[in-house]
């Protein structure tokens, strides 16, 4: 199955939706805080970035959904700042203090397909929502020097519709996160408002667009939606209420990653509800949880 983006180069479609995503960098509404920061004339947004995208790292990753990494590995490129300000970020020194190059639309062009050379699976955007204009622009001069991989929207889930609808038959497989399921939670732990509503729009949008995961031959993703949930101390992700979301909303077999990596970061250390690791029985019940949802866990 070849990626939907490649009609949109060949018609000049991919070259208009960047035209339109520039069209909200100033004053900026990118994603749903909508800062209003006049980014196309150098001024940070509240995710840090302005006028150009910049990249922390890219490279084949391997430790992504086995879907996802095969044997080839997941092309990832790591983009700096991010439109979430999560306390506990294991990737804060990326997210939060926004290191790396700024890079061209041509430069992103040259690391997609440096990826897909290395024999890389897919090009795994990773925190993208705040560079999508430069992204879209990347991807039409990629997919002109003969890009064909599917292409991953990993994001925080934290996402704009206007934004998402711009990107129907571009991305192929959307990865977003499913943190809270309580408001106040994520705007204590995150900082944004209105994630739960925010971030069950945004994935019932990326479902609608592509559904449900599917796989080639190999067991290689193609196209569809994998939900991440990261399971935090204290059932403060609200773990039940995400897994029945997506059990009645996406349906049941909706592939979800529940995963345990969570161990205090940042500025979670000195916070009381977040100093410590999960246990193992709050894990075990998060898996219980989402197998008796009929959901279906692929790690």
């Amino acid at each position: 199955m070849k990626p939907a983006y490649l009609k949109l180069s060949e018609s000049g479609e991919l070259e208009r939706r960047a035209d339109a995503a520039f069209d909200l960098l100033e004053p900026c509404r990118l994603c749903p805080e909508r800062c209003g920061a006049k980014r196309k004339s150098g001024e940070k947004g509240r995710c840090g970035a302005s006028s150009q995208a910049i990249v922390a790292d890219h490279a084949p990753h391997f430790g992504e959904e086995p879907p996802l990494s095969g044997t080839g590995g997941s092309g990832t490129v790591f983009f700096s700042g991010c439109n979430m300000h999560c306390i506990y970020c294991q990737n804060f020194e990326i997210s939060q203090m926004t290191p790396g190059m700024p890079v061209t639309p041509e430069m992103l062009a040259f690391m997609f397909l440096m990826l897909q050379e290395q024999g890389c699976h897919n090009i795994n955007l990773v925190t993208p929502s705040h560079v999508v204009p430069m992204i879209l622009l990347g991807i039409a001069r990629a997919a002109d020097e003969g890009l064909h991989i599917p292409i991953v929207y990993n994001s925080g889930g934290y996402d704009s519709i206007e934004i998402l609808q711009l990107l129907d038959g571009i991305v192929d497989i959307y990865l977003p996160d499913l943190k809270y399921m309580d408001e106040d939670t994520g705007l204590r732990l995150s900082g944004v408002k209105n994630y739960p509503q925010t971030a069950q729009n945004a994935i019932r949008e990326m479902h609608r667009q592509t559904g449900p995961l599917q796989l080639d031959s190999r067991g290689i993703a193609t196209r569809g939606v994998l939900v991440r949930h990261l399971v935090l101390p204290g059932g403060l992700a609200g773990t039940e209420e995400a897994v029945r979301f997506m059990a009645s909303e996406l349906g049941p077999g909706t592939w979800t990653n529940i995963m345990r990596q969570y161990r205090p970061c940042w500025k979670a250390v000195e916070n009381p509800e977040l100093n410590r690791n999960i246990t193992d029985e709050e894990y075990r019940k998060a898996l219980h949880l989402a197998a008796e949802a009929g959901l279906h866990l692929c790690c």
